[in-house]
């Protein structure tokens, strides 16, 4: 069935993606925005992930041949458009009526690849049919929390391949929640009508009884927390390339490389889950070095600018995920919101690889930046 969007216009003077942002901001209320808006603990590396990016710096190449350039990329067996991907955003119906149905308008007409949350407040199968009917559409796959329940898991994952996604994303980096005091200080909680749908069904986790002195989280709640086992058990169940989002650490790397995954996306979850972690852009080009060549690595984590695109491009990453921006374009606009978000972040890639000198983003990946000060990077 096909849904209606709600028709809206970017408003006057959004030129990029922090007036996106400033935007937004003073659209959601206040629940939402320490949702959407907010990381753990003090917020440092939420707000580190951004000027992580900021510290590598560009040395352009003057009066090379770049007329008839593109932006094309190989990935997983796929030529996208672009190396710009939307990352998984839980709940995008907090932000707008139209949600993950709007989003998925949006990157599917400016061929960016999306990933839809396993904690989407709409059907994963009405998401696929918005995102699939647009031919010039970018690659759709599907995050994956795996739940305590396997047989659960399983008929999510059937659901998933049978709706047309093209790989999963194990998210692997939140065992547990991370400490939000934003969102504790703000008492967030779902409004009525906004769940995660695709969770519909699912039982109760069965708490374990503790003895005296035990631990809620070490004795009871990380007993189905998700180790290298349970990811070698997805690969056996599904026929979808399975990415692991969330690595940080370059043996980590090395270990996904060893049992076959078919990706990486380098990720702190936005800076929710662990304060204090180490950017994405520190971390992405020891795990690039890692698995040498032999698995794509994506990268997520501040990335505002087309200048931030074209410096993770030239670090290693094969793609990009953004994911607050595209929250921020959709509070503010719906679709043609997402869509804006989407076309600066291209046009201002494509300026950067103009006035770097390359024409290709092969010619991208051989470009060496010059390293951060000592104590930014």
């Amino acid at each position: 069935m096909m849904h209606t969007l709600k028709r809206q216009s970017v408003p006057a003077g959004i030129v990029n993606l922090a007036d996106h942002e400033q935007l937004a901001q003073q659209r959601l209320d206040d629940n939402a925005w320490a949702y959407f808006g907010g990381g753990a603990g003090d917020e440092i590396t939420l707000q580190a992930n951004r000027t992580a990016w900021d510290a590598w710096r560009l040395q352009p190449r003057v009066l090379q041949r770049v007329a008839g350039g593109h932006t094309r990329v190989a990935l997983l067996g796929r030529t996208l458009a672009h190396p710009i991907m939307l990352a998984p955003v839980a709940f995008q119906r907090l932000a707008h009526v139209d949600g993950e149905v709007a989003t998925a308008y949006a990157a599917a007409a400016l061929g960016a690849g999306m990933v839809l949350s396993t904690q989407a407040s709409t059907p994963l199968e009405t998401v696929a049919d918005a995102f699939l009917a647009d031919p010039g559409r970018g690659a759709l796959w599907f995050q994956l929390y795996l739940q305590h329940d396997r047989g659960f898991t399983r008929a999510l994952v059937q659901r998933a391949e049978a709706a047309g996604y093209e790989a999963l994303v194990l998210t692997v980096d939140a065992p547990v929640s991370g400490i939000r005091d934003r969102e504790r200080r703000a008492g967030f909680q779902l409004p009525p009508g906004i769940r995660a749908v695709n969770l519909d069904g699912l039982a109760p986790r069965p708490a374990r009884p503790l003895q005296g002195g035990q631990s809620a989280l070490f004795h009871d709640l990380l007993h189905d927390a998700p180790t290298w086992e349970d990811v070698q058990w997805l690969q056996s169940i599904t026929r979808l390339p399975v990415l692991l989002k969330g690595v940080l650490h370059p043996e980590d790397a090395r270990q996904a490389a060893a049992i076959g995954v078919a990706g990486l996306v380098v990720s702190n979850h936005g800076g929710r889950t662990l304060d204090t972690a180490i950017t994405t852009a520190q971390a992405l080009p020891a795990v690039v070095q890692a698995v040498e060549g032999r698995l794509p690595v994506l990268v997520d984590g501040g990335i505002r600018r087309g200048t931030d695109v074209f410096k993770a491009l030239a670090l290693g990453a094969s793609a990009v995920l953004v994911g607050r921006p595209a929250i921020h374009g959709l509070t503010n606009a719906g679709a043609a919101g997402v869509a804006h978000v989407l076309r600066l972040l291209r046009d201002e890639l494509e300026a950067t690889m103009a006035l770097m000198g390359c024409a290709t983003l092969a010619d991208v990946a051989a470009v060496s930046l010059p390293m951060p000060p000592l104590g930014i990077r």
